[in-house]
């Protein structure tokens, strides 16, 4: 007779598929065990969290086709089951302490785990997995875990297999006696629930592997070992992350004289004579749903927070952490639990509940909130505007949304800041959709041919604006030559086409662009404002300039208005001290004499533009440019503060506030510059908010409203944006190759408040402009795995409060005016925590928790030597002013 060995052998030489076979009449016992570990990304697994399943495991061989030995069944059983800790631990913090394997488990769903399992293998791989119909899923998914245990392949090469993690591509190597599974983890079509973030750099990275080493011996299995690690981190702080370590150990302890083979030729028949209980079940695991038997209900939720959630406390972390808090049990709640909240709450509290219900993003919390909102009355205007700021920052937002949006902005709405408001979002809802190739979605279909349509069709300044500033928010490739025609026209609508154009990634900026860009620079065809030739010298130097346009722009300078003289030098300087990619065309052109020489390069004037590093880590990087560009008299003209997030693959345009003045001349008696003769008085603001461009503010329209406010200001700043933010919102269930249910989730929020406010006083001849960013994050990451009967798991949470200032101070009492540039960080509170920990239905509870909290240093940004000289100046003739004074 020939040995099994030298037949498996054999097969492995020849590459025949023949999997595991069991000898006839033989039991063969084996010691099973099922761990779990549950810590941060870098933790020794000796510290971590987690449990351990440990059990016999009895496989006996009940029928082999006497057509096909490569066709079996075999019985699997599970005896002698015991849980436990993963880790040594004292036995004040051992939860399991004391108590039995049924205590712990429960009778019932012991003695479903204990009832035996039957496998049809085919070639070594399950064709069928019968267990018992309306078992636990609970008990069944470890049995699935078990059962996917015996599936190999005896041949290196790749395969597509169905087991307990869905149908995954998995690759063999065999050498010998062992063989390696790989299975690659995100190829496994299972039914997925979750969600990510839309912005990359918000969102949270993972990585998850899977490796089963087999030991054979006489043709059948003597060790499994396999082993499944998960791994989170947030993109934005990869210090704050998590993993899960599943492992299972199967190891033949004895073979034993067994049960005989049962006679038959139909698989069907031989699993009936066996037990007529058997059923056929998929081998891939079923989801199972976890009941919070303890949990407050909704109401009483937003009772234990609501003092938190006043308007004057959005500037702590507190309130951070409990919009996060409500958001997660508003996602739990049916319409009229939400209802109930929304229409018994005060006015100062209904800001806030709005934006937590609308970041929600459940069918349920939608319905519920535009059941509340009547967009006919105008009295909730504020709710509204809140609302839909909440639906632009969306963080997974889907088609039904933007179909409800549209929907309303076609029926009556009664206060027209609302209705721009509404398209300037829709917008926004477009280009996440399309980003996640949701273009041709119906809705998103309707929208932009909404937008398009009426655009082209729109008469009145103030709904072309309406109409551009959503197609600066949706960024439509379609889009572009729409935009290019308005950039050439004149007045406001010029420079909001030409702002929109600017936010485009430099690949859709075509030749036909930066041919526009250069005629308005130039101006070729008509007189342009400032802000708009300034607008259009950025778009041609940020979007791969050729040699001739670097160089045509720094021959202009020189022939510009003289404060526009000084604006573009300063932004050449700046692309050539913050190495900007064009900044290697600039060199070039800088040889040139004739474009590099003291007559150009020495223009007077207090205009200037800058950038430099807000942070410089290992994760992400954050970069500031502040820009103020000034009338020929000295008044501002336009000021530009813009924040941006960067790693290594994406980019995030955190803020940006600008500050825009015009026709002021006429106050001070001053000549206004070429092309802004006839400009009506005005002042206001506009902003974008984590890639979201908002509505604009105005300070005053026309000379009147000028005086009217002049005359009656109080000095306080006017509110841009004040509100509660879901900024990461990462969702995700996994299901565990050993049998149990793991979730993670990272959520995000920000309390922001940001205002600003323009003083202007004749008397001292100053004008001062203030913006002020006042936000507190909260960011809580929480990894868990759910096995009915215990729960295991790491909570990290982060925490910080911060105030960024920028002030600009200008004195035009002389030429050149002073002008000082302020950007200032206060101290900031920063509070780091990491809690791990175990507990059974029961409620007793293991928790281990480490933490770090400081106090970061504030800081006054540098900025450039010419502007540190210059509010040397300012200070020196405000001090001398004051003690002059009598």
């Amino acid at each position: 007779l020939v040995d099994f060995k030298t037949l498996f052998v054999f097969a492995i030489q020849t590459g025949h598929t023949t999997g595991p076979s069991l000898n006839n009449d033989k039991l063969y016992k084996f010691a099973y065990s099922a761990e779990v570990y549950v810590d941060r990304v870098k933790a020794p697994l000796q510290k971590s969290a987690g449990y351990r399943i440990s059990s016999g495991v009895d496989v006996n061989l009940l029928w082999r086709n006497p057509d096909n030995d490569d066709n079996q069944l075999i019985k699997i059983t599970i005896r002698d089951v015991q849980v436990g800790n993963v880790n040594e631990r004292p036995a004040a913090k051992n939860i399991f302490k004391g108590k039995s394997t049924e205590k712990i488990i429960g009778q019932e769903y012991l003695e479903a785990l204990q009832r035996p399992i039957v496998l049809e293998l085919a070639r070594g791989k399950v064709k069928n997995f019968y267990s018992y119909q309306n078992e636990p899923v609970f008990t069944q998914n470890i049995k699935r875990g078990l059962a996917s245990l015996f599936q190999l392949q005896l041949h290196s090469g790749a395969a597509h297999e169905v087991d307990i993690s869905g149908k995954c591509n998995t690759t063999y190597h065999v050498r010998q006696d062992q063989v390696t599974k790989v299975k690659a983890l995100d190829s496994c079509e299972i039914e997925k629930q979750g969600f990510t973030t839309h912005n990359q750099i918000l969102d949270v990275s993972t990585k998850a592997t899977s490796a089963t080493i087999y030991v054979l011996e006489d043709s059948f299995i003597k060790t499994i070992k396999a082993e499944e690690n998960y791994v989170w981190l947030l993109n934005s702080q990869r210090k704050t992350g998590a993993k899960i370590v599943s492992k299972q150990r199967l190891e033949l302890k004895s073979i034993q004289a067994g049960p005989g083979l049962i006679a038959g030729k139909q698989v069907a028949r031989v699993v009936k004579t066996l037990d007529s209980s058997y059923v056929a079940v998929p081998l891939v695991a079923e989801p199972v749903e976890s009941e919070c038997k303890k949990c407050p209900s909704l109401s009483e939720h937003w009772q234990s927070i609501r003092e938190h959630m006043y308007p004057e406390k959005l500037s702590k972390a507190e309130a951070a952490r409990s919009f996060l808090y409500f958001i997660q049990n508003i996602r739990k709640a049916t319409k009229e639990e939400i209802l109930q909240i929304i229409r018994s709450e005060n006015k100062e509290l209904l800001p806030q509940v709005v934006d937590a219900v609308t970041s929600a993003q459940t069918p349920a919390s939608l319905e519920a909130i535009l059941e509340f909102l009547d967009f006919k009355n105008a009295s909730t205007s504020t709710l509204q505007e809140r609302f839909l700021y909440a639906c632009g920052f969306a963080s997974h937002p889907n088609e039904m949304l933007l179909k409800s949006l549209t929907a309303k902005f076609k029926s009556d709405i009664a206060n027209e800041e609302i209705r721009e408001t509404l398209v300037i979002v829709m917008g926004a809802l477009i280009r996440k959709l399309c980003d996640t190739e949701g273009c041709k979605l119906p809705a998103v279909v309707e929208a932009k041919r909404l937008i398009l349509s009426r655009l082209e069709k729109a008469k009145k300044d103030d709904n072309v604006r309406m109409y551009l500033l959503a197609l600066k928010n949706a960024l439509l490739p379609e889009a572009i030559p729409l935009l290019l025609k308005y950039a050439e026209s004149e007045g406001p609508i010029s420079n909001v086409a030409a702002t929109a154009l600017q936010r485009y990634d430099p690949s859709f900026l075509t030749k036909e662009v930066k041919e526009t860009m250069n005629r308005i620079y130039h101006q070729n065809r008509r007189v342009h404002e400032k802000t708009v030739r300034t607008t259009a010298a950025a778009i041609i130097l940020n979007s791969n300039p050729s040699y001739m346009e670097v160089k045509n722009i720094l021959l202009s300078i020189g022939e510009l208005p003289l404060e526009m003289n000084k604006y573009m030098l300063s932004m050449i300087q700046d692309i050539l001290q913050f190495e900007m990619p064009s900044s290697k065309t600039v060199r070039q052109v800088l040889k040139d004499m004739r474009a590099h020489n003291y007559d150009r390069f020495s223009k007077m004037g207090s205009s200037s533009a800058y950038s430099g590093y807000i942070m410089r880590g290992p994760d992400i990087s954050s970069t500031y440019s502040l820009d103020i560009l000034y009338s020929g008299s000295g008044i501002l003209r336009r000021s530009n503060m813009n924040i941006r997030i960067f790693d290594r693959n994406a980019e995030l345009h955190a803020s940006q506030v600008v500050i825009e003045a015009q026709g002021l001349e006429s106050i001070i008696a001053a000549t206004p510059d070429e092309g802004e003769e006839n400009l009506d008085s005005f002042a206001g603001m506009s902003a974008i908010l984590f890639d979201v461009q908002l509505r604009p503010v105005t300070f005053f329209q026309g000379y009147g409203d000028l005086m009217s406010k002049m005359f009656s200001a109080t000095g306080d700043p006017i509110n841009v944006v004040k509100g509660l933010i879901l900024l990461t919102d990462y969702s995700q269930e996994i299901q565990l190759q050993s049998g149990p249910r793991a979730s993670t989730e990272f959520l995000g929020g920000l309390a922001i408040d940001i205002s600003g406010g323009m003083e202007f006083s004749l008397w001292y001849r100053e004008s001062k402009t203030n913006v002020k960013n006042r936000v507190a994050m909260f960011l809580a990451g929480n990894t868990e795995v759910d096995s009915f009967f215990v729960k295991t798991g790491v909570e990290n949470t982060l925490e910080v409060e911060t105030t960024l200032d920028f002030i600009s101070t200008v004195q035009f009492s002389q030429y050149p005016f002073l002008v000082c540039m302020q950007m200032d960080r206060v101290e900031s509170p920063f509070r780091r925590f990491v809690t791990k920990y175990e507990s059974l239905p029961s409620g007793r509870r293991y928790t281990a928790r480490i933490g770090k909290a400081e106090l970061l240093a504030g800081n006054e940004y540098p900025l450039h030597q010419e502007n540190s000289n210059m509010c040397r100046k300012v200070f020196d003739a405000k001090a001398d002013s004051s003690s002059n004074w009598f």
